[in-house]
C-alpha cells in the first residue's frame, strides 16, 4: 500500500500560519528548502483542498522563471510542476493541465489511491489534512518546527476525539534554528488500529 504524509512548516505553538494566513515568519533558507526538496521527489502524487491549491498556483508555475529565485526553489519548481496534483474542491469549476479535479468524498478518493502499491501523497493544507486525519488515513507526520510563536492563526492538528499514538522516527536540526520532526503513526499489530501509549 501506499502511505499518505501530512507535513508543513509549524510556529511553536503549532500554528500553519497567522490570523490574516501570512507566512512571512517562515525561515525557509536554502538548506531547508533543499530538504523540502529531497522530499518532494519522493511523492507520487500531492494533495490539496481549493485554499492551498490556489496558493501554490500563485507562484510555483512560473517560479523558475523568478530572476530573484534562489536555486532552491527553481529546482523545487520542476519538482512541483512534475509532480501530479489531486484537487478536492464543489467549488473551483477547473484546474490546471498537471492537476485533477476531484468533486467526490476526499476520504473515498485517498482510501483508493493508498490501496495502490508504492503510490506515496503528501497533503497540503490543514482542513484536507483534518479530514484524512480523522478518518485514520495519515501514516506519517513530518513537522518543520519554526523558532518563533505566533499566539493565533491555523492549527496545525484539528481537534480529535481520539488519541493516535506515533512514533519518532527522524529528527534534524537545522543551522536557521528550525527543528524537523518525522513521525510514524503506531499501530497494533494484529488489527492495525490506533493506540495511544
Amino acid at each position: 500500500m501506499g502511505k499518505l504524509i501530512y507535513g508543513m512548516s509549524v510556529s511553536l505553538d503549532g500554528f500553519i500560519d497567522t490570523p490574516s494566513h501570512s507566512l512571512d515568519w517562515a525561515l525557509v533558507d536554502d538548506e531547508l528548502h533543499s530538504h523540502f526538496n529531497d522530499q518532494a521527489r519522493e511523492i507520487s502524487a500531492s494533495l490539496y483542498g481549493r485554499r492551498m491549491y490556489e496558493l501554490m498556483m500563485e507562484y510555483w508555475p512560473t517560479a523558475e522563471t523568478d530572476p530573484e529565485a534562489a536555486p532552491a526553489e527553481v529546482e523545487y519548481a520542476g519538482i512541483w510542476k512534475n509532480t501530479p496534483r489531486i484537487v478536492f474542491s464543489r467549488t473551483l469549476t477547473g484546474v490546471d493541465p498537471g492537476s485533477r479535479l476531484v468533486r467526490d468524498d476526499p476520504v473515498e478518493e485517498v482510501t483508493r489511491l493508498k490501496a495502490q502499491p508504492g503510490f506515496d501523497m503528501d497533503v497540503g493544507g490543514a482542513s484536507l489534512a483534518s479530514t484524512l486525519i480523522r478518518a485514520g488515513l495519515v501514516d506519517e507526520y513530518r513537522i518543520s518546527i519554526h523558532p518563533v510563536i505566533l499566539g493565533a492563526g491555523t492549527p496545525f492538528f484539528p481537534g480529535l476525539e481520539d488519541r493516535i499514538g506515533l512514533k519518532l522516527v527522524e529528527t534534524r536540526t537545522f543551522d536557521s534554528g528550525v527543528v524537523y520532526l518525522r513521525y510514524q503513526r503506531r499501530r497494533s499489530a494484529r488489527m492495525g488500529a490506533r493506540v495511544d501509549r
